[in-house]
């Protein structure tokens, strides 16, 4: 029996051009982790400590190490795996308010939140698990000028980080007024 049959009508629904909120935090998010957790386990478990292997000649290389501080080997000493650790999870809490009053039409915002929170969230599982800290391989450079060695987890932060300045950007340009939304 068709719905024709059945005598019921139904009307389609108009496509939005919002999207559903829950469904955009959970896939970025969940990429995004589960990408960095396989490249890191991978890193870990095919290159030697230490060791560049060449990628694209020494411009782009591979480097397995292991960094206690922040994002880009920012290291404040014998508590930077702590201190780092908290102020994640301060992170997390802070981006969860962002993305509570984020209306669903603001796509922007909502990826940037995303990128941000699963790669806060990458790095914190590596807090958790290695006392060394957060698993890096990416290696960028020019010979001795280099860009410190950094994770999938890093380049969402960072990324992420971007498109919220420049969401919040046009959205200051703009005159748009924030509009409560439910999360």
């Amino acid at each position: 029996m068709t719905l024709a049959d059945s005598g019921t009508l139904v009307e389609p629904r108009p496509l939005s051009s919002t999207v559903n909120k829950k469904a955009l935090l959970a896939g970025v998010v969940g990429t995004v982790v589960v990408l960095d957790f396989v490249t890191k386990m991978w890193a870990m478990n095919t290159l030697t400590f230490g060791y560049p292997v060449p990628v694209l000649g020494e411009f782009f290389r591979l480097t397995y190490t292991h960094n206690p501080g922040a994002a880009f080997g920012l290291n404040i000493g014998e508590y930077s795996r702590v201190f780092f650790l908290v102020l994640s999870l301060i992170a997390l809490v802070v981006l969860g308010l962002i993305y509570r009053s984020t209306p669903a039409r603001d796509r922007l915002r909502l990826l940037a939140v995303a990128l941000v929170s699963g790669g806060a969230i990458g790095n914190i599982i590596d807090r958790f698990r290695f006392e060394a800290g957060v698993v890096d391989f990416l290696d960028v450079g020019i010979g001795v000028h280099r860009w410190p060695i950094f994770n999938v987890a890093d380049m969402a932060v960072s990324i992420g980080a971007v498109l919220l300045l420049i969401s919040f950007y046009f959205e200051e340009k703009d005159g748009d007024e924030p509009e409560p939304a439910a999360g």
